[in-house]
């Protein structure tokens, strides 16, 4: 059998991440941890393709991409993440203006869901971020790669 690789491992419930986190430790981490990290997102919610902010972040490999999709486990801890970032981003408001960091971690979520769980976790979530930023300073163009993400 082929080792599994890191992010695999992480996500799987088996490994860490680059600062030495758990899946679990990341998930627990409070709103101003959330906010204040930068190298988290990229684990809870990798691609495949490299991250521009965090360059040595996990990048998905077609293995990992099938091992992931078809691991029940990680299906349960991608629900568990993706619900952790939205009752992030609906208990804060800092991301409500034109332009933020979290804009681009909005659109790497969608992503990533959409690779790893489907179609219908990653509407569900870019549906949600919509509506809690319907009446807020976010700009269009985040906005728009929120909609073709």
């Amino acid at each position: 059998m082929e080792a599994q690789s890191a992010i695999v491992q992480f996500l799987s419930g088996d490994g860490r991440d680059a600062a030495g986190r758990s899946f679990e430790e990341v998930l627990a981490m409070d709103d101003v941890g959330l906010e204040g990290r930068h190298d988290f997102i990229q684990w809870l919610f990798p691609l495949d393709e490299p991250s521009q902010a965090v360059p040595s972040s996990p990048v998905l490999t077609g293995s990992d991409i099938l091992v992931l999709r078809n691991f029940a486990t990680v299906q349960l801890r991608l629900r568990d993440a993706t619900e952790r970032m939205l009752r992030f981003y609906r208990a804060t408001a800092q991301w409500k203006q034109p332009f933020d960091h979290n804009h681009l971690r909005i659109t790497r979520i969608i992503k990533s869901l959409r690779l790893l769980a489907g179609d219908g976790p990653a509407d569900a979530f870019k549906a949600a971020i919509l509506s809690e930023a319907e009446d807020s300073q976010v700009s269009p163009t985040s906005r728009r790669y929120w909609s073709e993400a």
